[in-house]
């Protein structure tokens, strides 16, 4: 089975680590063993928001983890072949949530966050609110939403990291909207992701693959992070005008500098020195080994050394 990561321009593979996948999607319809059954499936929609992309990831993976056909899924879900083909490749129309709940009832699927993911793509397919209530209506009470202690547990730890990474990049008013979608998708593949060999490196790829689904972007695909020199506790306390703007105008080139880093020294950096986390909650935060988190900040400061052509000092 081949499976394709989340869209993510800015993720690609750096010298610090290869890149890893952050949520998958099955190229084909395939049981336990590998073995192809049925017709190879086709691939998802690019033109579907990113919740939506998110749930039919999810959903298509399972499929495969469990080894099941379309004409399989057809018999057990009811309904037919071409409608449930239209569903997992996110073509021809918004799916209701009638044939949505069937496919993960079936999958065996946690279905509140499955549903709090539909809910999100029918406002990014821009379906009204009476449209999406009465959708969910259609469908018996799903009953008390249950998590396992461990995944609370693991939510509760990492909370306060996540937010401040996603304001970092975003500047929005509720970043919390954005972290909650991943932890709905790390929710969705709970089982999955636990069993795995590092599960908080596996979470913080895919909080940050969300994230930067969503951040402003050079036209090379870098995130600009130059909104964020308005935000620096140094330039709100010089009183002259300017001189505040001169020290915005650096901030936002050293900012901008950042934004060239490879992927896991910008993560580093964004976490250190804009989220002002110490060096042991960067190591808990992005599941890398201390050693590495400090051979990241050491490498991204000599980089950031070379670009601006003289020392910096971001403490």
């Amino acid at each position: 089975m081949t499976s394709f990561p989340l869209p993510d321009p800015f993720d690609g593979p750096s010298d610090d680590e290869p890149d890893a996948p952050l949520s998958l999607a099955p190229e084909s319809l395939a049981d336990p063993g590998g073995r192809r059954r049925g017709r190879r499936s086709q691939p998802i929609s690019a033109t579907i928001g990113p919740s939506h992309q998110a749930m039919l990831d999810r959903l298509r993976r399972q499929i495969s983890v469990c080894g099941y056909t379309l004409d399989e899924l057809a018999r057990m879900t009811g309904f037919s072949k071409s409608r449930l083909s239209a569903l997992l490749r996110g073509i021809e129309y918004y799916p209701s949530w009638e044939i949505t709940y069937s496919v993960v009832h079936v999958l065996g699927l946690p279905p509140w966050p499955l549903r709090r993911l539909w809910t999100a793509g029918a406002f990014e397919a821009a379906k009204p609110k009476t449209w999406i209530s009465q959708s969910i209506g259609a469908v018996r009470p799903l009953g008390p939403e249950e998590q396992p202690v461990d995944y609370r547990g693991f939510v509760e730890k990492v909370d306060g990291y996540y937010v401040s990474y996603a304001q970092a990049l975003l500047h929005i008013d509720k970043p919390e909207r954005i972290v909650d979608e991943a932890y709905d998708i790390l929710r969705a593949g709970w089982d999955e992701a636990v069993g795995g060999a590092n599960l908080p490196r596996f979470a913080w790829r895919l909080l940050r693959s969300r994230v930067l689904l969503r951040v402003r972007r050079h036209p090379d695909g870098r995130p600009d992070l130059r909104p964020a020199a308005f935000l620096t506790v140094s330039q709100s306390r010089i009183e002259d005008p300017m001189a505040r703007f001169v020290e915005i105008s650096e901030m936002a080139g050293l900012f901008d500098l950042i934004s060239r880093l490879p992927p896991n020294q910008f993560d580093v950096v964004v976490l250190r020195y804009l989220c002002t986390l110490n060096p042991a909650e960067v190591q808990e935060t992005t599941g890398l080994s201390p050693a590495h988190v400090h051979t990241l900040d050491h490498h991204a400061r000599g980089a950031l050394d070379l670009l601006r052509n003289r020392p910096i000092d971001l403490e």
